[in-house]
């Protein structure tokens, strides 16, 4: 059947109004996709050079001649991937990786916005101040505080005590021993310093007769009295205190009884007692086991806050020898030699008894005869007699001397001086 005229322009009219919009479509849709695939083209990684690219194929074909394992679909496989493909990814669709990085990366930059309480108010949380800061703030003051009060204890300890002026007046009237003085003023000074101390001080004061060991024994007696009662000092002389007549046991007990009762009352008014014990060589074994017993750091607070002078002249005939082997050194007058003749005299004085091994030992040398002028120099003056040099000069040479070299040292030291002075 024949189709009438005016039928077919109407239906035609109405595919045209149809497939128009379809087109407009159809024509976003691959612009769309155009400007997509340009914009992933853009992103990704660029093609390395045609030289560069053939220089890695034929690498990779001698490692696959040289593995024989590999099939022949394997290898073709292989170099075809390699060919075609620019980076290694599990999923084939290069759109749908492109746009998971993508996402990804906007993920990233939420994640790292700071989110405020109060939006009208943007500030930072206020921070926590911790506690344990402040308590190590606070322990960190009170110790400071505690260091610099016993710095002042310490000054005061000193300044009670004076030994500033005590080392001026060793120096001014001991002669010929300046290492030793220097010694026996430091132990002082460590040991003064405070009033709490594991054990007690014991200084022990060696050598040969005359050279002045009892002289300061005398001038630290002195000095303590004067700055402490005469209570706290006690000078103990054996040949005086414990004659040749008397039982070792009685003479042990009246010293036991002496150094209780001084370190007793020391301690209820805070002083340091002085013992000074002249005439050690002479004691009986039963006294030295005596004092080795308060030498001992295991006892109550007051034994150990004490000092012991021990004078001897033990140790007397080596310190002579080492002088005199050593008169044309300047050893002698330095630490060095008295540390080298400490080293000497020690262990003469242990095997005496082992209370030795609890004390400083400070040796004292042979005086020269220009220290035993001085020494004629002050007893004259003490006397009140006018000192005339040539005078003086002619009672020195009237002692005995050890000569070596161009130097002199007395036999007897400053111990004839006094007998000399008085027949004037």
């Amino acid at each position: 059947e024949e189709v009438p005229d005016a039928v077919i322009p109407a239906a035609s009219k109405k595919i045209t109004s149809i497939s128009s919009p379809l087109r407009a479509i159809v024509r976003l849709r691959r612009h769309y996709r155009g400007l997509k695939k340009s914009r992933l083209h853009l992103e990704l990684p660029r093609e390395k050079p045609a030289e560069f690219v053939h220089t890695r194929l034929l690498q990779r074909q001698l490692s696959l001649n040289r593995a024989p394992l590999y099939s022949p679909s394997m290898s073709f496989f292989n170099q075809s991937g390699f060919e075609s493909s620019q980076y290694f990814t599990f999923d084939t669709s290069v759109e749908h990786y492109s746009v998971k990085k993508c996402r990804r990366k906007k993920s990233r930059r939420k994640s790292r916005m700071v989110l405020y309480p109060d939006k009208t108010k943007k500030y930072l949380p206020a921070e926590e101040k911790s506690k344990a800061k402040r308590c190590l703030l606070l322990l960190i003051a009170i110790i400071f505080f505690q260091i610099l009060n016993a710095i002042e204890n310490l000054d005061d300890n000193l300044q009670k005590y004076d030994l500033d002026a005590l080392e001026k007046t060793m120096h001014r009237e001991v002669f010929g021993q300046k290492v030793a003085v220097e010694s026996i003023v430091e132990l002082l000074k460590d040991y003064l310093a405070t009033h709490i101390h594991n054990k007690p001080l014991v200084i022990s004061l060696n050598g040969p007769t005359g050279v002045g060991k009892s002289h300061v024994g005398w001038v630290l007696a002195k000095h303590f009295r004067s700055v402490m009662d005469n209570d706290f000092v006690l000078q103990y002389f054996v040949m005086h205190h414990c004659p040749s007549g008397v039982a070792p046991l009685t003479c042990e007990i009246d010293l036991s009884k002496k150094i209780s009762d001084m370190v007793t009352r020391a301690e209820i008014e805070e002083k340091t007692p002085l013992f000074i014990l002249d005439e050690v060589e002479l004691m009986s074994p039963v006294l030295l086991d005596t004092l080795s017993r308060f030498f001992e750091p295991n006892q109550t607070n007051e034994f150990l806050n004490a000092i012991y002078i021990l004078i001897s002249n033990l140790g007397g005939a080596e310190i002579t020898k080492f002088v005199i082997q050593n008169a044309s050194t300047e050893l002698l007058h330095q630490h060095r030699g008295a540390e080298e003749l400490l080293s000497i005299i020690q262990p003469v004085l242990v095997s005496v008894h082992p209370l030795w091994k609890a004390a400083d030992i400070i040796p004292f040398v042979l005086l020269e005869k220009s220290h035993v002028i001085n020494c004629f120099l002050e007893q004259m003056r003490r006397e009140g007699l006018y000192p005339d040099q040539k005078h003086i000069e002619n009672l020195a040479n009237q002692l005995s001397y050890y000569t070596t070299g161009d130097k002199q040292y007395s036999s007897m030291g400053c111990k004839q001086v006094v007998a000399k002075v008085n027949l004037l």
